[in-house]
């Protein structure tokens, strides 16, 4: 009997039309995999082969708009899901109401799934695991309508002891990668180890899902620098740890993030299904996006009512050399505009994913434009080596690491967010930097001279959330905190005017935060308004998995017209 090897995830519910869905599986052999609703819809899709693994994504029709249907798997006509012995409610697929203009969306990034076997967690209760766990005891209370999962969510670089003990008795461990991945079946284990988990598991067969990568899927700091990027061309592994790894993100996050019109107009996902074994095609895909960036564009666009959500891709798009830097290549930061510009009045928020943070603290934003101007050349060579070797220790590689790129940023969300038909809100969704916070512009202080980026209609915020599971040490603690201090915006300044980088086009303020721990962040809109809400997994007393706890809830904007900064 064909078994179900991983899965089954639900990636995309349909808001246009609210009939129909997607649903991922992995198999353990060739197969014709099925879903079957409960309540009418269905579907079926062949499985396709890549590097000996069967994956198959089911297009789901004929639901029933503002419905909730339970739905089963079958493999070549035998039921696999849900399993026999499961204690866990039905997964189910959950459709809008036409017309619906509300939409819950839950966020997070920076998933270690990886928790000990026996004995405490060292940090702490799994947010992701924690939050299935209450929607597992009541399925229909403030679940999300789509789970945003922001980067992170396998960690190549950073195995647990149960996949290091698997990667030794395959390879020699002291050979680099060491206890890294080295290939595309070993990136199968860590998306084994991270969607294995049954409560895990029974959250994203029943919850939407929307993912973007950030370094960790591949290795820390990808893409730091032009010459971060050559030392890890010179050795003998990187080619095939980055080829592996952008197979596999297509494999198993990036095809369900697109559209069934997307996928039927996609020539990869055609050319990958009509032959028996897809894995030179996919590869041959995958060195050309290595090589050249600009031939794959990862970003994605995706509409719930009137929330309008774009993803954003930071780390495979950038421009590196040092005189020319951009977070965004020019055919990226292109779609970003023309994205965020489309259809004036058609959509009430404006959601933009990026798993690096375009507002951080002050300071830490000012010794990173500051890095990038020594590294360009601005205060000779020898400052320029020392910033390259800064910038690799201490990680200064987010939107202001790349200054023309947040400018440009800041600019869109200004002019996207302004005029008759603006948003209610601009929200920028982030995670990366281990603890969460709200930070929002400070109109009353744009810089001199900076016209463009005049006072928005539209309420502008940066929501940072991460990790889901992870940890932050405590000196890293004490350093975010103080990048908020009075302090430490007087020391940025410094590093401002000593790499003479000017102000940025606007001040920001913090306005909930800093808080640290495993967490998630909840969006609620309805029409023109929106809420807010921060959940932490604190650990219950005796043990167990833990609980989400509220730290933060606020409103953001009553319905009606546009609130203003």
């Amino acid at each position: 009997m064909t078994g179900l090897r991983l899965g089954p995830l639900l990636r995309q519910v349909d808001w246009e039309s609210g009939t129909a869905a997607t649903v991922w599986v992995e198999t353990d052999r060739a197969c014709t995999a099925e879903v079957r609703c409960d309540q009418g819809g269905s579907g079926s899709a062949r499985t396709f082969l890549i590097a000996g693994h069967h994956y198959a994504l089911v297009p789901v029709t004929g639901l029933t708009p503002g419905s909730s249907t339970a739905y089963e798997v079958l493999l070549d006509g035998e039921r696999v899901w849900p399993p026999e012995d499961s204690a866990l409610p039905p997964s189910t697929i959950r459709t809008p109401a036409a017309g619906s203009d509300a939409v819950r969306v839950t966020f997070g990034s920076c998933r270690w799934a990886a928790r000990p076997a026996h004995g405490h967690d060292p940090v702490g209760p799994d947010a992701l695991d924690t939050l299935a766990a209450r929607l597992a005891s009541a399925p229909d209370q403030d679940c999300p309508d789509v789970l945003l999962l922001l980067g992170d969510q396998v960690y190549a670089d950073e195995t647990s002891e149960a996949t290091g003990a698997r990667l030794a008795a395959r390879r020699d461990p002291d050979v680099p990668p060491g206890s890294g991945v080295a290939d595309y079946e070993e990136y199968t284990w860590l998306y084994d180890e991270s969607w294995r988990e049954p409560d895990v598991r029974w959250l994203l067969s029943t919850v939407p899902s929307c993912m973007i990568f950030d370094d960790h899927d591949v290795i820390d700091d990808w893409n730091t620098s032009t010459a971060w990027l050559a030392d890890m061309r010179a050795t003998p592994w990187w080619h095939e740890r980055i080829v592996s790894a952008l197979m596999s993100y297509w494999v198993y996050q990036h095809l369900g993030n697109l559209s069934p019109a997307e996928l039927a107009a996609d020539p990869l996902y055609e050319a990958v299904r009509s032959v028996p074994d897809g894995t030179a095609t996919l590869r041959a895909f995958a060195e050309k996006a290595d090589s050249d960036p600009s031939s794959a564009r990862w970003s994605y666009r995706r509409d719930f009512g009137r929330t309008r959500l774009l993803m954003v891709d930071t780390r495979a798009a950038r421009i590196l050399d040092e005189q020319s830097r951009s977070i965004l290549d020019p055919g990226e930061a292109q779609w970003l505009r023309e994205q965020a510009m489309d259809g004036p009045g058609s959509f009430d928020h404006l959601l933009i994913g990026t798993s690096l943070p375009w507002l951080l603290p002050p300071l830490i934003h000012h010794a990173e434009s500051w890095n990038a101007a020594l590294c360009r050349g601005e205060r000779g060579e020898r400052w320029s080596r020392f910033g390259e070797k800064l910038r690799r220790n201490a990680d200064l590689e987010h939107w202001s690491a790349f200054p023309s790129s947040f400018e440009e940023l800041t600019r869109l969300i200004t002019k996207a967010g302004s005029g008759p038909d603006a948003p209610a809100t601009v929200c920028v969704l982030s995670g990366d930097v281990h603890h969460a916070y709200v930070a929002e512009p400070d109109w009353s202080r744009v810089r001199e001279g900076a016209e463009a980026v005049a006072r928005p209609d539209a309420r502008v915020l940066q929501l940072t959330c991460s990790p889901v599971h992870n940890s932050v040490p405590r000196p890293i603690r004490i350093g975010f905190r103080f990048g908020w201090s009075r302090a430490g915006r007087r020391l940025g300044r410094a590093f401002a005017r000593h790499g003479r980088t000017g102000m940025p086009l606007v001040r920001w303020r913090r306005t909930g935060g800093p808080w640290f721990g495993n967490q998630l962040m909840t969006l609620t809109l309805r029409g023109r308004s929106a809420s807010l809400r921060l959940e932490q997994a604190r650990a219950e007393r005796g043990g167990g998995r833990g609980r989400l706890t509220t730290l933060f809830e606020r409103r953001l904007t009553e319905g009606g017209g546009p609130s203003g900064g």
